[in-house]
């Protein structure tokens, strides 16, 4: 690749910074929270170090957060001189969030502790999204994590986040959805619907935009600081982050580069040019298999990349690499980006071929008058989109920037 890679090992740039002044005790707290989250576990020399606070507030601090479970202490670590140093860590069992991913063609529901991790994962796959069927899928499976953790436990989970597309009812003619169905998605509100299951707090984001949040949090977003993200699945989507923040727009939109034109608009009114979405997406992929009677599943499992479909992979990947390619050209010359990751609901093999074939592309653009950002691989996968939605109730009850990605409004 031309481009440099970046390593999520590198220095933050989500670096915390507390204050010793008073009245800020729970800042503080989500501050010390938040190192050790980015950095893994600390002794609190090195988190007031890392945090800027006294080693007064720090020890203050931790032992608050020590008696609510929130961290964990570790083996004593002796070196050279003085008293061995105790690492804290982030107790998993800390607090809990699920996330739901509600897709076009298949729900995906996780149960994510403290950390970040998947505890518990549930998938219903479908030929369409059918709200009967989501939310009948979403009810069971708030009881079976209710019987999976204890009382104890159940009272740490802090909300419910889903990731869905704006608009579930739409794009009828291109996946066969039937328009009762889609009458369905057009008279409810899913938010509100699955408030009405729960007494947990629900919030609800584009699917592509909590994918972003997960790679911000938890993958490349650490240490790359504005960025494109673009994610591949049935719809080719993405969100958008600046100086560490995402960034929605006023409807909620910024980044939603499916809807990018592929070439300039003709005088006939009838026939705009086609979008990202129409070449790019993985449903594209889908069809070329299908068309020459292959399982069309195959997009998103290792036998893309093996002999009786290579030739259709390939077409797609010549196709959508340039296509991406030229969002990439467009959004760097708006948004002067530092980087943009690319990811998508299928094997990291796939990945690797649709960001040479990308790379490729980038190559026939003139660069002058625009710094070209670095592509990079996407670290999440397919968990991207419930992943985010998770992590959306754990970042507003415990990180110190509650306008991290919470305000994506604009």
């Amino acid at each position: 690749m031309n481009a440099r890679d970046v390593s999520t090992a590198t220095a933050p740039h989500l670096q915390p910074r507390g204050s010793s002044q008073g009245g800020l005790r729970q800042y503080n707290e989500r501050v010390v929270l938040q190192a050790i989250r980015l950095h893994g576990a600390l002794p609190a020399a090195e988190v007031a170090r890392v945090t800027k606070l006294t080693a007064q507030t720090v020890s203050l601090i931790t032992k608050r957060l020590l008696d609510d479970d929130l961290l964990l202490k570790g083996e004593p670590q002796r070196g050279k001189v003085g008293q061995p140093s105790v690492p804290l860590r982030l107790n998993p069992d800390g607090a809990f969030a699920i996330g739901i991913k509600v897709g076009r063609r298949s729900l995906d529901v996780l149960l994510v502790d403290f950390t970040g991790q998947a505890r518990q994962r549930w998938t219903l796959e479908y030929r369409f999204a059918d709200p009967d069927t989501v939310l009948a899928e979403i009810t069971q499976r708030l009881k079976d994590i209710r019987r999976k953790l204890t009382p104890a436990l159940r009272e740490r989970i802090q909300g419910i986040g889903i990731a869905a597309p704006l608009s579930l009812g739409g794009w009828q003619q291109l996946l066969g959805f039937p328009a009762r169905v889609a009458d369905k998605w057009n008279r409810i509100d899913l938010r509100a619907e699955v408030q009405g299951l729960t007494e947990l707090p629900v919030e609800l984001v584009k699917d592509t935009a909590a994918a972003c949040v997960a790679e911000l949090v938890a993958g490349r977003g650490r240490s790359v600081k504005s960025f494109l993200y673009v994610f591949v699945d049935t719809f080719i989507g993405g969100g958008l982050v600046l100086d560490s923040h995402l960034r929605g727009g006023i409807n909620g939109n910024a980044g939603a580069i499916g809807s990018l034109p592929l070439w300039l608009a003709k005088s006939d009114r009838d026939n705009p040019p086609a979008q990202l979405l129409s070449v790019a997406s993985l449903l594209n992929l889908e069809q070329l298999y299908g068309a020459a009677g292959l399982d069309a599943g195959a997009a998103q499992d290792e036998r893309a990349l093996q002999p009786r479909w290579l030739p259709f992979t390939t077409q797609w990947l010549e196709q959508s690499g340039a296509a991406i390619a030229q969002a990439v050209n467009t959004a760097a010359c708006l948004l002067d980006l530092e980087g943009v990751i690319l990811d998508g609901s299928f094997s990291r093999e796939l990945l690797a071929a649709l960001l040479a074939h990308t790379e490729r592309a980038l190559v026939r653009y003139s660069w002058e008058g625009v710094s070209r950002p670095q592509l990079l691989a996407g670290t999440i996968g397919s968990d991207a989109r419930a992943l985010g939605g998770a992590l959306l109730p754990l970042y507003a009850n415990f990180a110190p920037d509650r306008d991290l990605f919470l305000k994506v409004e604009g």
